[in-house]
């Protein structure tokens, strides 16, 4: 347990906690989003793939039958005629790269129920973002033919306004398109939030037609199956740090160990036994010593 206190300091808890929130955040939040949009998308292919081979259903049987999460992109028809006075511009739409409008109407059935129409799209006057003469959509009874889509919702800070002589909104949405013409508009059942009529090509009152999306899934499995690696290899890495750290610190104790000097080992006399002391002259060798001289044999 010695070995792993310094995991308690600071750096390193900070650290785990940013790690375990990054790898919750990838299996919680990043993965199930891009897999949700993921299976959104091929939800919404296969729904086209289905409509392109129907034929187109009355509409009025589509308001008055349920399953609304699998109405939208189905084809139908609609008999009646256009309200006049109920043209509504969508802004920020685009026309073959050029600044453009979608152009909205109401279309009253025959049994006296209102839809939301989207016309198609119109470019804007030289290419600027000033919407051109909108014609009056055509007067009496039509047939229309079209798909269902889901309304897009509304942003709270972008308001209707009315500018260059028109009413104009920021998305299509039914219940908000309502609002603005003053006028009961029914929602085909798509969604949480209803949906209306998006002309085809070539129909009474029609512009250019919104294109279909490409039925291509998209790189959101891929991204989904990388938040998920993602959170796998965070919680690695940190326990490869870790056995790094642990890894270094044996290593700079072993160098410590191998460098401290060793004392060097006491030298043993020679021998055990004490020296002999030297006996001192007695008074008359040291005169004879003196007179005489020592003997040197």
């Amino acid at each position: 347990m010695r070995r792993l206190a310094f995991l308690l300091r600071p750096s390193w808890l900070i650290l785990a906690a940013l790690v375990v929130a990054f790898a919750y955040l990838c299996f919680t939040v990043l993965a199930p989003w891009q897999l949700g949009k993921n299976t959104a998308t091929e939800h919404r292919n296969q729904l086209i793939a289905a409509s392109v081979r129907a034929d187109p259903v009355d509409v009025t049987t589509v308001l008055d039958t349920s399953g609304a999460e699998h109405n939208e992109w189905r084809r139908v028809t609609a008999t009646g005629s256009y309200l006049p006075d109920s043209t509504v511009l969508v802004r920020l739409r685009h026309l073959d790269g050029a600044p453009g409008y979608a152009v909205l109407a109401a279309f009253r059935l025959d049994d006296g129920r209102t839809l939301l129409v989207d016309r198609g799209l119109v470019a804007g006057v030289d290419g600027s973002s000033r919407p051109p003469q909108i014609p009056e959509p055509p007067s009496g009874p039509q047939r229309l033919e079209g798909r269902v889509r889901m309304s897009e919702g509304v942003s709270a800070d972008r308001t209707p306004l009315t500018q260059d002589g028109y009413r104009q909104v920021y998305s299509i949405d039914t219940a908000q398109e309502s609002e603005v013409l003053g006028q009961p508009l029914t929602p085909i059942p798509a969604g949480e939030r209803g949906g209306y009529l998006q002309l085809s090509e070539h129909q009474p009152g029609a512009f250019t037609p919104t294109p279909l999306p490409q039925l291509d899934a998209g790189p959101y499995l891929s991204y989904g199956l990388q938040w998920l690696a993602f959170g796998i290899m965070a919680p690695l890495g940190l326990g490869y740090f870790v056995y790094a750290e642990i890894r270094e610190r044996r290593r700079e104790k072993a160098a410590a160990a191998q460098s401290t000097p060793t004392e060097p080992a006491p030298t043993e006399p020679t021998s055990t036994e004490p020296a002999a002391a030297t006996p001192a002259p007695s008074t008359t060798e040291a005169k004879l010593a003196d007179r005489y001289g020592r003997n040197r044999s």
